[in-house]
């Protein structure tokens, strides 16, 4: 084949389906290939193993540093974690009414018996002067009945001692029968008279008990509707606004009962057989590491948790765990009461051997 059949046969389209090379011209160049970079196994391994001994010496300078901040307890000690808790408490009306004034917010510490809001009682106070009013004017009936008493009592001692006259002066033949029927007609009369004076006194006396009882009573419903704090706590929620209209029973505020901060923890069948009510405690939060806080265990339940009702085998009586309450020294309490917060994770210590002596890190801080 000379040069021009060749440049023919170049030139040509490929056939389809065709299996066939296609020429490629004599003088065609031919492509170069690109330079491949080195592979770099042989330093990836060495990184990869420095960086593994890295973490591992830094798991285990960080295990090193947690025992030193948390050494194992001797024996004689439970330890389980919990999260502080208190109860909450609703303040509410005891009575439909319309929410006068507010005299606490949100986070707010009370004392307990301190008023926290009023609900209108402006329709009740109304109602107490009215009884007021009543009670007064039973009073005066009272007091008139009572001197008109005495004034009867007068006429019928007064009546019997002209009876007895005249009963002697009759045996003695000095008057008449007909003067003697007529004293005894006085003293009936003076008798009738009396007894009908004490029965309207105790008439007017149960009416004014009655008006004194309605007094009383409009005094406690206007006293009720100022809401107190039943005991001293801080305000977590408040549910109202001036202005609202609530129901009997409505809810104002809810607060936390700082008097009243435990926390409830779980502990297996061995070691709950060695703790009782009143056993030492210590609970430290995790957000004051440094300041374990002094406590009693308050309850100690008498049902398992966690496990299923027959227990057959030793792995199940191992799942068995009971709850314990561990309660902060109200005292303590008192004296701290703005650290006091609900929700706060931490470990709730218990010493059920009273003759090992607590580490130094559980030392109760002042």
């Amino acid at each position: 084949m000379d040069q021009k059949d060749a440049q023919l046969v170049a030139d040509a389209p490929p056939l389809a389906n065709s299996n066939a090379a296609v020429a490629v011209p004599a003088n065609a160049a031919l492509p170069v290939p690109t330079p491949q970079r080195p592979a770099k196994k042989r330093l990836r391994w060495p990184l990869m193993l420095l960086l593994a001994l890295g973490i591992g010496a830094a798991g285990g300078g960080g295990y090193v540093w947690w025992q030193r901040l948390h050494p194992p307890l001797p024996p004689g000690f439970s330890v389980s974690n919990g999260r502080v808790e208190a109860d909450e408490i609703d303040i509410a009306t005891k009575y439909a009414g319309r929410v006068a004034e507010l005299r606490a917010d949100i986070g707010d510490l009370v004392e307990a018996g301190q008023i926290v809001a009023r609900m209108d009682s402006r329709e009740l106070q109304q109602s107490l002067a009215k009884a007021e009013a009543q009670a007064e004017q039973a009073q005066h009936v009272v007091d008139q009945a009572r001197a008109s008493l005495v004034q009867l009592q007068t006429q019928k001692t007064l009546a019997e001692q002209e009876m007895e006259r005249t009963r002697s002066l009759l045996q003695n033949g000095w008057t008449t029968k007909e003067i003697a029927d007529q004293r005894q007609q006085a003293l009936d009369a003076a008798t009738a008279g009396l007894a009908g004076s004490q029965a309207r006194i105790a008439e007017a006396e149960r009416a004014l008990e009655a008006v004194r009882h309605d007094v009383a009573l409009y005094t406690v419903q206007i006293a009720d509707n100022s809401l107190i704090a039943p005991k001293a706590g801080r305000i977590q929620y408040r549910l109202a606004n001036v202005g609202e209209v609530l129901g009997a029973g409505g809810k104002v505020f809810t607060m936390l009962d700082i008097g009243y901060v435990y926390m409830d923890v779980f502990l297996p069948t061995e070691e709950v057989g060695k703790i009782k009510v009143g056993t030492d405690a210590r609970i430290v939060l995790d957000a004051y590491p440094d300041r374990p806080i002094p406590a009693k265990v308050s309850f100690v339940a008498s049902q398992a948790q966690f496990t299923p009702k027959t227990v057959e085998t030793r792995s199940e009586r191992d799942k068995l765990m009971f709850r314990i309450r561990v309660r902060v020294d109200p005292d303590r309490l008192a004296a701290h009461a703005d650290a006091v917060r609900s929700g706060l994770p931490g470990v709730a210590y218990v010493r059920w051997n009273s003759d090992i002596a607590w580490p130094a890190r559980l030392q109760a801080a002042p």
